[in-house]
This record gives structure tokens, sequence and C-alpha cells, in this order.
């Protein structure tokens, strides 16, 4: 049997080398032509021979890609762009075995096996099955299969969706502990906002922290086939930074868009070393907690102080939700600054807040743990 060369230089070679479970988004724009509606036959394979030769170098690769509703569009809508929900799901129904079968027959001249996985918002929102996915994927990589993910437009309602595969890149880049998301785009990375003639545009290479003037900078201007837009790539950033994952931004508009990588012509995203959990992983990039618990000063300085949350430092209580949720923390002037998992329902939890610990019992009636968070449960959020 001939051996695959590996096709990356030895400077892409060097780039890639401390990481070691990487992810792909592959967006629309990339592996759809968008007058035709058709795969890029060419620039898939392009990827496709990437991808080989990082697994030559003993990467685990994971791809998210899009493209589903795209590839099914033109037997549903062929002459108008698709807006309505059942519409979007119909489409995705047919586009999703197009999107299979062309990665499976892009992949096959590499010998690479492939595997399709659709994901909900629950499948990474509710703990059980987080870890189920997780071992799936885990499973996967142990026999070189590369995973192909999807978001499962067909069942996913507004109100249960990622909403771009951007989002759900970052949470399945978390969900594995990756350390590097690269995000393929139809722009070369995130530009500054300085647009004047004497001061034009210009891409901004590395980034250690996302603050409020780097997202400032993002924009929504989506692509004719996509879904997000910069302002969701810079979240996705954040998230992974958040995670201890590093990300990419880059152009998927080139063949061979992973070799073709280097410090300068694409946006670094670099992440610290991150000592985090996987359970405060997962707590630290919930899309929708249950409620939200407001607390004082007091309160506030003991989290900081990697401190539990007592009922005493409580102000009010928001939403409904039962022991185990997974919910917000606000402070006084409601800027978020942590999410746990609470130890008492909200119709408890108000019946306690302003109360000591040892008043618990007396005031529901049973012997419940004197904290409404426990710091195990709890992540802070700078």
């Amino acid at each position: 049997m001939t051996l695959q060369r590996n096709s990356l230089s030895n400077a892409t070679k060097m780039i890639f080398s401390d990481f070691k479970k990487i992810v792909i988004k592959v967006g629309s724009s990339s592996i759809v032509d968008s007058s035709s509606e058709d795969v890029k036959t060419k620039w898939l394979k392009s990827l496709c021979k990437d991808v080989k030769s990082l697994h030559n170098m003993n990467k685990k690769i994971t791809i998210v890609s899009s493209g589903a509703i795209a590839f099914g569009k033109k037997d549903i809508s062929p002459n108008k762009l698709i807006k309505k929900l059942d519409e979007k799901q119909a489409a995705a129904a047919i586009g999703q075995i197009k999107l299979a079968k062309e990665w499976k027959d892009a992949f096959k001249k590499y010998s690479i096996n492939i595997a399709q996985i659709l994901l909900t918002l629950d499948d990474s929102e509710i703990r059980r099955r987080y870890l189920n996915v997780r071992k799936t994927i885990s499973s996967l990589h142990k026999y070189n299969v590369v995973p192909i993910i999807n978001e499962n437009d067909t069942v996913a309602t507004e109100e249960i969706r990622y909403g771009d595969n951007d989002r759900l890149a970052a949470r399945v880049a978390q969900m594995i502990d990756a350390d590097l998301l690269i995000i393929l785009s139809d722009v070369d990375g995130l530009y500054s906002s300085h647009n004047n003639i004497n001061n034009p545009n210009k891409l901004i290479t590395s980034i250690n922290s996302i603050d409020k003037s780097i997202e400032d900078m993002a924009t929504n201007k989506l692509s004719v086939l996509g879904s997000g837009g910069m302002k969701t790539k810079i979240w996705a950033a954040k998230t992974c930074i958040n995670s201890g994952c590093s990300t990419i931004i880059s152009s998927g508009l080139k063949l061979n868009p992973i070799s073709s990588i280097t410090k300068l012509n694409c946006t670094w995203f670099n992440s610290s070393e991150n000592t985090r959990s996987s359970r405060k992983k997962w707590l630290l990039n919930h899309l929708h907690p249950s409620g939200t618990i407001i607390i004082d000063e007091g309160a506030e300085r003991a989290i900081y102080s990697n401190k539990s949350l007592l009922p005493a430092g409580t102000v009010e209580i928001k939403g409904k939700f039962d022991r185990g949720d997974v919910i917000k923390v606000n402070n006084i002037n409601n800027h978020k600054i942590g999410i746990g998992v609470s130890a008492y329902s909200s119709s408890d939890a108000k019946k306690i807040i302003g109360k000591k610990s040892k008043e618990i019992v007396i005031i529901l009636g049973y012997e419940g743990r004197e904290e409404l968070i426990h710091k195990d449960d709890l992540v802070k959020i700078k």
C-alpha cells in the first residue's frame, strides 16, 4: 500500500504542531457554488487532501459542515430564497443526504471513513446527552473516522436552534476539548473598523482577548448562502478562548484552505492555558440558562474569591427553574458575572433569599444544602 505524501509545508506543519484536536467549520459559501447551488468538487477534494495531511500528523479532526439547506433549496424553491422554517427543514432533509455523500466520496480517495452526526441544541444543553455526544466523537476518533457534524435542521425549532454553524462549531470544540477551531469563511478574518481613506481597514492577524472593541469591529453582513456573520464568528472565538481553545478565522474560498493558513493571512484568536474542568466548560457555554439570580455586592465579592453563593447574599430570583437546572448569576447592576447549577427550585429559592443557611430547614421544612450554588458548580465570568 502506497502511503499518501503529506502535502503540508514544513512551515504549516509547525503552525499546527502543538494542536491535537482540531475542529474545522466549513461554511455554505465555501462548499456550495452560489450560482449553480451545487458542490464545489475541486475545492472539497483539496480540503480533504489537507485533512489527510493532518491525519498523517496524528491530529484528531472533526468537521462541522454547512450546506444541507443550500443543496436542498433548488428542490423546494429554485428561483427564490426560502425563509419559512418548514421550508428550510424540508430543504435540509433533502440536502443532508447529498451533503453526506459528497463528503464520503471526497474522502474515499484518501481512505478516510466519515460518520454523520446531526445535533440539536439540547444535545449540548442537557448534560447526559452532551456526554453521549462527546463519547461518540471520541470513539470515532479512536478508529480514525472523521465526524461530519451539522445541526439537525429537520427537527429543530426557532426556540431550540443553535442558529448557525459558527455557534455549533464552538460548542463542538468545547464539548470534545479541542485545542483549535478553524472557521473557514468568505473573508480572510477580522478587519479593523477604521474605514477611511487615510486609515483603511486592516486585517488583524493576532488577538489575545476579546473585549467590546473587538466585538464592535464585527458586522452582521451575511453571505448569499450562509446564516451567520462576523458577529457569530467572534462569539464562537470568545466561547473557545474561554474553554482553552484557540480559533482561526480564515478564507475558505481558496483551494487547500488549511495548508494555505499562515500567521499573517488570517485572524488568530490565541487561547491562554485553561484548566477548567469539562463540567465547568459545559456550564460556561450554556446558551439557554433556565433562570437568573440577582446578588448583592458582598456575594459578588465572595464569588470572585472562589466561594459558594449563599441565600443571604441573594436579592432576587427571576424565571422558573428546578433543582439541578443551569442558571445565570447577575450582580446588583444586572451584569452577568457567573453561571451555575442551582441547588434549589425557583419557588424554594424565593423563600430563602436573604436568609442565613441555618434558617433553611425551618423555612422549607427539610434540610437542604447550605448554598444556592456550590462553588464546584459555579463558573465566574470576568
